[in-house]
């Protein structure tokens, strides 16, 4: 039997059985397996040539995913948005390889990615879907782009990327384990968790831990503990467009506000465009700021004053150190001290360290050993 029957043998046996306290254990290991599997599975596709992924290039200060079935208007939105010239056509399969743009917004540089379109499937090979995730596990934001006639799009294609390991909208799971020489498996947690003790043995020992020292620090149901355990899956943020905005009659807007509440999806949060009207754009780039949450931080160079025409990019969190790194050459090994004005400093010309947190706009000049 090949991995391919053995992983739908498994996922039979997993659907076939009845989820409850008595079978738990048992499911649990289903789930193990079958994740080792599929990852053995994906492996072999590697080496064969398949799943290699389109090999695109990072650039910028961080990179977006368009995501959507073929034909939904993403090439569309790239060039609207970009120096991009992806192609567009009114049919199925338009775009065929990875199409990079870079969005110039408040003196960032974000790559969009136009990925080819997805399909059901994708994550076990269909439509070069394998090389469609592995892009998109590279980037720092998803962008559903959906169509406001089929909002169930979306349905399919978090189905893909889940399958893919992405993960969406959630932190990683407070799961950590630590390996140890004797004494077998130990659990240990901060809440107390509905799966029993057992269980989280079973899906253990099914991963090859023997002997570990096991704490988890959130609630978890099985899968949430398999990824934990696993420790590949990609966590990233999310938005969702709808597209054709402009299509849609006022009778018609109750229906597709409500399709979104099903999916979770608050309709206030998604942001509803027309990439063929170039509609919505404004708002969508904004709210693309907000979800990578770059901050712009303006260097105030010796001799030559604050410069705020090109500011330095770093993320919400980066401090000055993490500043001193992005600025590259011998910052980083001759740092004594910076100064800071802005929203994070106390005072204009706050004296701060590496350690110190900045802020967007803050004005950050560094004191370097010659």
């Amino acid at each position: 039997m090949g991995l391919e029957e053995e992983i739908q043998e498994l996922e039979d046996e997993i659907a076939s059985t009845p989820y409850n306290k008595s079978t738990e254990a048992h499911i649990g290991r289903l789930k193990s397996k079958l994740a080792e599997k599929k990852e053995k599975l994906e492996q072999q596709q590697s080496s064969s040539g398949g799943g290699g992924g389109y090999g695109v290039e990072k650039h910028g200060d961080a990179t977006v995913a368009l995501v959507g079935f073929p034909s939904v208007g993403k090439s569309t939105l790239l060039n609207a948005l970009t120096n991009a010239d992806s192609e567009t056509g009114a049919y199925e399969f338009t775009t065929l390889d990875v199409y990079p743009g870079m969005l110039k917004h408040k003196g960032a540089n974000i790559q969009i990615l136009d990925v080819p379109g997805l399909i059901e499937g994708a994550a076990g090979g269909r439509g070069g879907g394998q090389e469609v995730l592995s892009v998109v596990r590279t980037a720092d934001l998803i962008v559903f782009m959906v169509s406001v006639f089929e909002i169930d799009q979306y349905d399919r294609l978090s189905e893909e990327l889940y399958k893919n390991k992405i993960r969406l909208d959630r932190d990683p799971p407070r799961v950590t384990i630590r390996k140890k020489a004797k004494d077998g498996l130990s659990v240990n947690s901060s809440v107390d968790l509905d799966l029993d003790e057992e269980t989280i043995k079973s899906v253990l020992r099914e991963h090859g831990y023997v002997n570990a020292d096991v704490t988890i620090g959130e609630q978890v149901d099985l899968d949430r503990l398999i990824d934990g355990v696993m420790d590949n899956r990609v966590y990233l943020p999310s938005i969702t467009v709808v597209n054709k905005a402009d299509l849609i009659e006022p009778d018609y807007l109750p229906t597709v506000e409500s399709e979104l509440e099903d999916r979770d999806i608050d309709p206030d949060d998604a942001i509803f465009i027309s990439a063929e009207e170039k509609r919505g754009l404004d708002g969508l780039t904004e709210r693309i700021w907000e979800e990578l949450g770059l901050i712009r931080i303006y260097m105030d160079k010796p001799g030559r004053g604050v410069d705020y025409e090109e500011p330095l990019i770093l993320r919400e969190g980066d401090t000055v150190g993490a500043a001193c790194e992005k600025l590259g050459g011998s910052f980083d090994d001759r740092f004594r001290f910076a100064r800071v004005s802005g929203p994070s400093a106390k005072h204009d010309e706050q004296q701060v360290g590496r350690d110190h947190e900045l802020a967007d706009e803050d004005v950050l000049r560094i004191i370097a050993r010659k």
